[in-house]
């Protein structure tokens, strides 16, 4: 499948946020075990509370692309397979955020930071595979979301607007 214009534009946004995210992490320079293990205890919370979003936005995204397929289909223009395919791409992005979140969401829910048995050297490389997910969770999602931005701009042009050149719309020649 190809990626088009509008995917490869959302994923860029994506690596922006990612580099983003990213920077922010190399700022807090090298941790020791210690300070790692302290800084898990505290974001343990709200890297529950961002798994937790995650799953209910990428759950309702689902629910809602619903309403986008019968709008998409109920339309008198005649849309072609690549709008339905871009559709189904967002679909298995947000399906596999989906799961990703709420298998980490349970990940995280370990009490890693009570366990006696893992040393104290390996806390900073914990902290950091838990920032390096919720990284690339929330940078996933942002691919999601601008994803999504592009289809409905593109229904609102030629269902709201009435574009008939649209280069998503069947021609008689298309057939």
């Amino acid at each position: 499948m190809d990626i088009s214009l509008y995917t490869k534009r959302a994923i860029i946004g994506g690596l922006i946020s990612l580099g983003f995210i990213g920077l922010g992490t190399f700022m807090l320079g090298n941790l020791s075990g210690y300070e790692a293990k302290v800084l898990i205890k505290s974001s343990l919370t709200g890297l529950n509370t961002l798994c937790n979003t995650i799953v209910l936005a990428s759950a309702t995204i689902l629910a809602l692309m619903l309403t986008l397929l019968g709008v998409s289909s109920g339309t008198n223009s005649k849309l072609k397979n690549d709008h339905y395919l871009h559709i189904m791409q967002i679909a298995k992005l947000d399906t596999a955020i989906f799961i990703a979140s709420l298998l980490f969401f349970l990940v995280f829910n370990l009490p890693v930071t009570e366990s006696e048995n893992i040393p104290e050297n390996y806390f900073d490389a914990i902290y950091y595979i838990t920032i390096g997910v919720s990284a690339i969770l929330s940078s996933a999602l942002i691919v999601v979301v601008l994803m999504l931005y592009n289809t409905i701009i593109n229904i609102i042009k030629i269902i709201g607007l009435g574009r008939t050149d649209h280069p998503l719309i069947k021609n008689e020649d298309d057939d």
